[in-house]
């Protein structure tokens, strides 16, 4: 497949990615827990989306747990030089797989060195403090801790740049006092826009804002308006939310995740989805109505 829009770019971790990349947590099975149903099948998601240009991936050795680093590792090690993985710490999973609190130091360092171990690395070029609070929402309370301790690892070379995830406008802060914060990775689509002020001020530092559940999560956006929408532009729902994103702010860099190398092309084409400012508008409108 052709490489997808690739001159829309934005820094990260003193890097230039494409703004489109790819989040690999799908790979795993039902849930993000346990291993995929077709091991082949996710192999070759990862290398088609290497092949399509995709620079930035996103992972975490808790997505499985550590299933899709493990697949990241047997798909694409020996990494290309210009590839991005990003990854995060702060949580575990139980037997259940529910998503436990992982974020004492010593969890934090243990998380460190699991994703080492499993992604094949002796340094992590971006680890994401994935701050738990209400599990899936940002809620007040210092970072402090947590992000002092990224820093000393850092400070030993196992981390090279650090991120925040799940995080408050207050939290962003509150990290940017003890190291330098190169990402903020937080729920963000068309009509969950909690963090508009947030992305314009990360904007104007020059900081990559990162949305996770792109295309709603684990309950997709669904709008009759958008699918109408969408047919006018002869594209699918899920481009258009893409393409929105894209157009919503240059920092914005999106990781849409799928299990299918069909899905993968359909997304990586949302790049090249361009938007009238009348279709913007329109988007924001159903954006608004579907958010309330």
């Amino acid at each position: 497949m052709p490489n997808f829009h690739s001159t829309d770019t934005f820094p990260l971790a003193g890097r230039t990615v494409r703004r489109m990349g790819y989040g690999a947590m799908q790979l795993a099975g039902p849930g993000v827990f346990g291993p995929p149903k077709n091991r082949d099948a996710a192999l070759a998601v990862l290398r088609e989306a290497i092949e399509a240009g995709v620079d930035h991936i996103d992972t975490s050795d808790f997505y499985g747990p550590h299933v899709t680093n493990q697949l990241i590792r047997e798909a694409l090690h020996p990494y290309p030089r210009d590839l991005t993985i990003v990854t995060k710490v702060g949580a575990v999973r139980g037997s259940d797989g529910a998503w436990l609190p992982a974020q004492e130091p010593a969890d934090l360092e243990r998380a460190v060195h699991g994703n080492l171990r499993n992604l094949g690395l002796d340094a992590l070029e971006v680890v994401n403090l994935r701050v738990m609070g209400n599990v899936h929402a940002p809620s007040e309370g210092s970072i402090e801790a947590q992000v002092t301790a990224l820093a000393e690892l850092q400070q030993r070379g196992l981390v090279r740049h650090i991120g925040v995830s799940n995080v408050t406008a207050a939290q962003v802060e509150e990290a940017q006092r003890i190291a330098r914060i190169v990402c903020v990775q937080n729920h963000y689509n068309l009509v969950h826009r909690d963090d508009d002020a947030l992305i314009a001020a990360l904007g104007a530092q020059g900081i990559a804002y990162v949305p996770f559940f792109p295309l709603g999560g684990f309950t997709p956006i669904q709008s009759s308006a958008l699918s109408d929408l969408a047919r006018t532009l002869d594209a699918t729902p899920m481009q258009v939310a893409l393409a929105w994103l894209l157009h919503r702010a240059p920092n914005i860099l999106l990781i849409p995740g799928t299990s299918s190398v069909g899905h993968l092309r359909e997304n990586l084409q949302a790049a090249r989805l361009q938007l009238s400012d009348a279709v913007l508008d329109e988007l924001n409108a159903i954006g608004a109505a579907a958010g309330n």
